[in-house]
């Protein structure tokens, strides 16, 4: 009763009224304001969850963008982006070099039609190759090189760089026709080798390789080049090496330096194996030593190599000598003469500090497989292909 002066306390914010009709509208405006708050706070959080949900579908969506291009990458950068192969980067390095004058149209033709002729018959066109160089280098340490103790050299073997059609990308098969052509001048090998007595071309030792596939040769490694070699750029490695020569029944191990056994990253380990290689059945005590042992594949990643050699200091230190298909045939005619300084000897010399790349495989010759052991590989191989150096 608004005249009995009775007072109305609000039980929300103890506001005080004389009259309880105004009290009553009091509390409902509170009562509507924290309706119109929860309101609120749902639709904020609606509104929050939504951003959310976009943000995230936002990051997935740029991390499979990212994933994309890096794949890409990695596909241009190993040569299975579907860009060609040895003939179509070879003709197209041809014609930028005519663009920028610095070849007659009539040389590109003609060089193009010996590359094809090339091509046709499956052989290398031998513009890259360099003969001669062990035996120079025997004769250079039988004279000079005093601070050699002993020197193990490869049988012989050609130097072989990459050209306009596989620079960038064929180390591999560079190094595989330098590995060839040491085993064809090798008598034990005729019967392996029958059906190659002239060296590959690239694309043909592609097609090799395909065919150690089919015949059943490391499936797992095939299958990362989805079955498919000839006409691209893709880069090989030792696996590819160890199929290609095992399907040719030439015997073949690989060897795996998975980890640095020395001091700052070092493989003493790696040119303690080369060292027993060449020297076993090699020991006496002659300073240069000619073996008949083929020379070595070396695998690391990126790249890859031939290890022709190794020497052995006074100091008892270890220096392998490599032939490196980046090394271009200029650099290596220096190697053909007598220089009496040896300086030129530092294209090949690699001592311990210089190999620190995190892991290094080797593929190594080592005699010729009858068909038995030639099937009982292909099946090994199938599950393990490597031996790991602890």
């Amino acid at each position: 009763d608004p005249g009995s002066g009775e007072l109305y306390e609000c039980p929300i914010c103890s506001l005080t009224c004389a009259d309880i009709q105004i009290l009553e509208e009091h509390v409902e405006l509170h009562l509507e304001e924290h309706s119109f708050s929860e309101g609120g706070d749902r639709r904020d959080l609606e509104l929050a969850q939504q951003l959310q949900t976009e943000e995230d579908e936002w990051q997935r969506s740029e991390e499979e963008r990212r994933e994309r291009e890096e794949f890409k990458k990695l596909q241009r950068q190993y040569g299975l982006d579907n860009s060609g192969g040895y003939k179509q980067q070879f003709l197209k390095n041809m014609e930028r070099e005519v663009n920028r004058g610095r070849m007659q149209p009539f040389e590109y033709h003609r060089r193009k039609a010996d590359m094809m002729e090339c091509l046709a018959f499956g052989i290398d066109d031998g513009k890259t190759r360099i003969s001669g160089v062990i035996e120079a280098l025997c004769k250079h340490y039988q004279n000079e090189s005093k601070d050699v103790r002993h020197v193990w050299l490869s049988a012989g073997v050609d130097h072989f760089h990459s050209s306009l059609g596989d620079r960038g990308w064929g180390c591999g098969y560079r190094n595989f026709q330098m590995l060839l052509s040491s085993l064809l001048q090798n008598s034990l090998y005729n019967d392996c080798l029958k059906d190659t007595t002239l060296i590959p071309s690239l694309p043909k030792i592609q097609s090799m390789i395909e065919d150690a596939w089919k015949e059943g040769f490391d499936p797992h490694g095939a299958s990362h080049f989805n079955n498919r070699l000839h006409g691209s750029k893709a880069w090989i490695g030792a696996c590819e090496i160890y199929s290609l020569l095992t399907s040719l029944r030439i015997k073949c191990q690989i060897i795996d330096f998975h980890k640095p056994t020395g001091p700052g990253g070092t493989h003493p380990r790696l040119f303690e194996w080369v060292l027993r290689y060449y020297s076993t059945d090699n020991e006496g005590g002659a300073k240069v030593v000619c073996t008949s042992k083929p020379p070595i594949y070396l695998q690391h990643q990126g790249h890859s190599r031939t290890i022709v050699g190794i020497e052995e200091k006074k100091n008892k230190t270890l220096c392998l000598l490599l032939f490196d298909p980046g090394c271009p045939s200029h650099e290596m005619q220096k190697l053909l003469k007598q220089n009496s300084d040896g300086s030129s000897l530092k294209l090949l010399r690699r001592f311990v500090g210089s190999l620190k790349e995190k892991q290094y495989q080797i593929v190594a010759v080592d005699g010729v497989l009858s068909l038995e052991e030639k099937a009982a590989r292909c099946h090994a191989s199938q599950v393990l292909t490597s031996e790991k150096i602890p």
